[in-house]
């Protein structure tokens, strides 16, 4: 990191799986003043509060993670909810980086926020070329409006702030609940659970052409602090490993990690979501960083950390 381990860091959801992963690295890197409010300690949709504590706190550098995110079905349910708190937690953490100008801002968005039918590997310039996929849709609107808030911000206040947008992540720290599980761990819940009850089929959502990308929180926060290090622009910049697998063959592949014998059924009754969700990394990669964890191997540590939550009936 360019900035010394006393510097005041604010993260926001340091209690999700990539806040508490940038939270956990950066005290194994000695980093002794960390700002990570719980949320009964501070409520992010509360605009004067979160004003209050960043004019108490001043923090040097701050990393905007907290959002509130859900599956498919979730998004389905109430696309308003997903719109309406993440634009007021967006409005409120921007208002008090205006206030308070800290040294640098990362912006955490989201591939959600490209055209469902945009050309792929979907490259930085298709934001705004076409129609959202409809069941994120609100959730994209709003990463949408936190992006473009945050341009403005340093273009017309000359605030640093970058913004990387990453693929779908997964990895230590996330949810196995159904509801709000990414849906790599939601997929290795489902098997590990049908393994052992010997559950003759597992059943999932449409028809398994769907195609993702997928990068371990590990490697999101690595890009996070590069983003924090190296990068002085506001424009979006992906992040990724730049290579995707369909649903299908995600759910073969932790099928096997966890030697699941039974049959993979495929309710097509259900939606897809977006037909495929490949980054173009190339603009991230010319400045020096590529992931490094293999999905094979994420895959099958995760399916160790499930393995292990379950025996401590978690």
């Amino acid at each position: 990191m360019p900035f010394d381990p006393t510097a005041k860091v604010f993260i926001s959801g340091a209690t999700g799986m990539v806040g508490g992963q940038l939270a956990r690295t950066l005290r194994n890197l000695g980093f002794s003043a960390l700002l990570t409010p719980s949320r009964s300690e501070l409520d992010l949709q509360d605009r004067a509060a979160v004003i209050s504590y960043f004019e108490k706190h001043r923090p040097d550098y701050v990393f905007l993670i907290a959002a509130r995110v859900g599956g498919i079905q979730a998004n389905i349910d109430n696309p308003l909810c997903f719109l309406t708190e993440n634009l007021r937690i967006q409005d409120a953490c921007f208002a008090a980086v205006e206030q308070t100008r800290p040294e640098k801002t990362v912006f955490l968005g989201s591939s959600c926020i490209y055209p469902r039918e945009c050309s792929q590997p979907m490259q930085e310039r298709a934001l705004l070329t076409g129609p959202l996929e409809p069941t994120n849709e609100g959730y994209a609107l709003a990463k949408i409006v936190g992006l473009k808030t945050a341009q403005y911000l340093a273009k017309t206040h000359n605030v640093k702030i970058a913004c990387p947008m990453p693929c779908n992540l997964y990895g230590t720290g996330d949810h196995f609940e159904y509801e709000r599980a990414h849906v790599l761990s939601s997929l290795v819940r489902r098997f590990v659970d049908a393994r052992d009850s010997d559950t003759p089929t597992v059943t999932l959502w449409g028809d398994g052409s769907a195609r993702r990308e997928f990068l371990h929180v590990a490697d999101m926060v690595r890009a996070l602090l590069f983003f924090a290090e190296h990068v002085d622009t506001s424009e979006i910049i992906n992040v990724g490993p730049g290579n995707d697998v369909s649903i299908a063959e995600l759910a073969q592949l932790i099928s096997a990690a966890v030697e699941y014998r039974g049959e993979i059924k495929w309710d097509t009754t259900k939606p897809n979501g977006m037909p495929r969700k490949c980054l173009d990394v190339s603009a991230l990669n010319a400045l020096g960083f590529e992931a490094s964890i293999p999905l094979m191997e994420g895959i099958q540590q995760t399916v160790r950390e499930y393995e292990q939550l379950k025996k401590k009936g978690i």
